[in-house]
């Protein structure tokens, strides 16, 4: 005899086996110990979540001699008849490959004569958006009125193809994606049945590689046990199946992000490499372990949202507590985008290489994000004392000749006053976003008494003179001394010092002050 797959082999045969859509159950069941039978469904929701095999449970229990609170019997001729695929009053059709407007008028005809046995005919037409225009024209009017005796039930994964025409007359049923728990507990009955021994580690893996689909999860197992007949199923067992990585790989390579530390980054990537793992899946699950990080730094109350174990959480708190929101939130960016390009790239490791050297290298990117991890990277050099300053070439005679001091304004205005002695507190009330690029910047003016904020970089002058930008600057300033203010945002040429080429006016405000006092 031959072998048949775990999930045809456990497909369920009545409501109490359908495991994770209990809100569908619960109404279908209903509906038959009412004889409240509805003449068309939309079934619609993602791979491998119990849409077809309920639409076959459902087309048992309408045509059951004997229903059990509304669940098929099994036992009588009809159940048996439609669970051998004998029976002439169940039709399952492929609209994938039987899209046609010919094939709905071969529906249409057939649904004129009433069914030699049983009490309904059911047509589960699957994959329904795959049906053309002509198809779903041809299908409004019957599946609008159609005989007494006749039920439709169309089953999709792409509810947003299915015309609107269409959605209006059928009763819709959203099938959720399953728990993983739910998915791990049945699972755990199969392997029991089956005799098959397995650890609990390794069944809740697979149960979470399945994304939600009980389909899945089986084709998974199968392929598990397969490959490890006759012995004990572990966790490193279906990593390596599977081409998964254990997720303290994902700790390590994260530290290696956060330190810069490109060689042993690229080591962590080889070595997943040399071991056979799938790259995207690498990408997709790493990305996913950033999400469970900026979720628990986002908020306290998680546990619902992480369906992860208690030792995995805590080393995620742990982690939470040395990275930065920002940095966070701009390594989930460049790795999403790494995952979409994944999709159909032929060097996939040189994608990720790339993606390894560009967050280590903020200044290899211009986007605002990239802008702020460098600012943040200087800011924590400076913290730890991490800097030296760069010797540059000795000045001789001449050029100290030829230099010229800047030439000192005549005269400052109270309002330039104002903005530099306050410029710590205006900075404070601009947006995070404008304040974060604004704190290098020194104030210098000019003799028109133009006020000149002055930035060392050419990339962030640019991003600061925006219309956005600039009307945020303005906006604060006019608050701070209670009128408009004329100023101009440059950049320090190349080569150049700001003590060399411009008057810093903090140093002055703060002399006279000290004069005064």
């Amino acid at each position: 005899m031959s072998y048949t797959a775990l999930y045809r082999k456990w497909r369920p045969d009545r409501f109490e086996d359908v495991k994770g859509q209990d809100h569908i159950v619960t109404t279908l069941r209903n509906q038959v110990k009412t004889g409240r039978i509805g003449h068309a469904y939309l079934f619609c929701g993602t791979r491998g979540t119990g849409k077809t095999t309920l639409a076959k449970i459902y087309a048992k229990a309408v045509n059951c001699e004997h229903t059990v609170e509304g669940s098929p019997c099994g036992e009588c001729p009809s159940c048996k008849a439609i669970a051998s695929g004998a029976s002439m009053n169940v039709v399952e059709i492929d609209a994938a490959s039987n899209n046609g407007v010919d094939n709905i008028r071969e529906i249409r005809e057939e649904v004129a004569y009433s069914p030699a046995e049983g009490k309904y005919k059911v047509y589960i037409i699957d994959e329904a958006h795959m049906l053309s225009a002509g198809a779903f024209n041809a299908l409004l009017k019957t599946l609008e009125e159609p005989p007494s005796y006749v039920i439709f039930i169309l089953a999709t994964t792409e509810v947003h193809k299915i015309p609107v025409t269409i959605l209006s007359r059928c009763q819709r049923y959203d099938f959720k994606r399953i728990k993983v728990d739910t998915i791990t507990e049945r699972l755990h009955e199969l392997m029991e049945a089956e005799g098959i021994e397995a650890d609990e580690k390794a069944i809740r893996y697979i149960a979470k590689t399945a994304d939600g689909a009980m389909r899945d999860a089986l084709s998974l197992l199968d392929q598990c046990t397969a490959f490890y007949f006759g012995q004990k199923l572990t966790y490193e067992n279906v990593l390596e199946v599977l081409g998964a990585v254990d997720t303290g790989i994902y700790s390590d390579l994260l530290r290696c992000l956060m330190a810069r530390n490109i060689p042993d980054a690229l080591k962590l990537l080889e070595d997943a490499v040399l071991q056979g793992r799938d790259l995207k899946q690498f990408v997709s699950e790493f990305t996913w372990y950033l999400r469970n990080l900026m979720l628990i730094k986002a908020t306290e109350d998680v546990d619902d949202l992480l369906d992860i174990s208690a030792e995995n959480q805590q080393l995620l708190l742990e982690e939470a507590e040395i990275i930065d929101q920002n940095t966070l939130m701009r390594y989930i960016r460049i790795f999403s985008e790494l995952s979409d390009n994944m999709r159909y790239a032929v060097q996939k490791r040189v994608l990720f290489e790339m993606a390894i050297v560009k967050i280590c290298r903020p200044e290899t990117e211009t986007d605002v994000q990239s802008l702020q991890e460098r600012i943040r990277v200087l800011e924590e050099k400076l913290e730890n004392g991490e800097f030296r300053v760069a010797a540059g070439p000795q000045n001789t005679p001449a050029e100290e000749e030829d230099y010229e001091p800047p030439v000192m304004p005549k005269a400052l205005t109270e309002d330039i006053k104002k903005i530099v002695s306050n410029w710590t507190g205006i900075l404070r009330q601009m947006p995070p976003g404008c304040a974060t690029m604004m704190k290098t910047a020194k104030l210098t003016a000019k003799e028109d008494d133009k006020l000149l904020i002055v930035v060392a970089d050419s990339m962030l002058c640019n991003y600061l003179n925006k219309d956005m930008q600039r009307a945020q600057i303005a906006d604060s300033l006019a608050k701070a001394i209670g009128k408009e203010v004329d100023f101009d945002v440059i950049a320090l040429e190349e080569g150049k010092t700001f003590n060399r080429e411009f008057v810093d006016l903090s140093k002055m405000i703060q002399m006279e002050v000290e004069t005064e006092a």
